[in-house]
């Protein structure tokens, strides 16, 4: 932290809001959430309304319900990562790290799961997009 400057003016520079960026980043990562997880609810959507004919049928459902779950357990981690822990305080510091790192655990898989999705989905779209092109 020692590269960010505080608010104001240092040796003729404008320095940055330590606090400021990190709710705008926080702010950020939450939308990005909250797309995904509309993302993963309008492809389950797809997929149950196909039904089992979709080729991947079973694979898909069972990926998009594994990230919609890590997703909101990460939810959670995240809500009691700020509501129970007060990272200036020492005693609170080293169980916030734990949980951030569980989190970031957590995202890790949902990424993942949700990149093996992005496959399978679009596998079934480009077997579609051929069958029309044949017919």
């Amino acid at each position: 932290m020692a590269a960010i400057l505080p608010t104001g003016l240092r040796n003729g520079m404008k320095g940055l809001d330590a606090n400021r960026y990190a709710t705008k980043k926080t702010v950020a990562q939450g939308m990005l959430d909250i797309a995904l997880l509309t993302s993963n609810a309008s492809q389950l959507k797809y997929v149950l309304q196909v039904g089992p004919k979709h080729e991947f049928y079973t694979l898909l459902v069972v990926l998009i319900s594994i990230s919609i779950v890590l997703q909101l357990v990460s939810a959670i981690v995240a809500v009691l990562l700020s509501s129970i822990f007060n990272i200036n305080h020492q005693a609170h510091q080293r169980n916030a790290i734990i949980l951030n790192n569980v989190n970031l655990v957590f995202k890790i898989f949902s990424i993942t799961v949700n990149v093996v999705i992005s496959i399978f989905y679009s596998m079934q779209i480009d077997i579609e997009a051929q069958r029309q092109l044949l017919s």
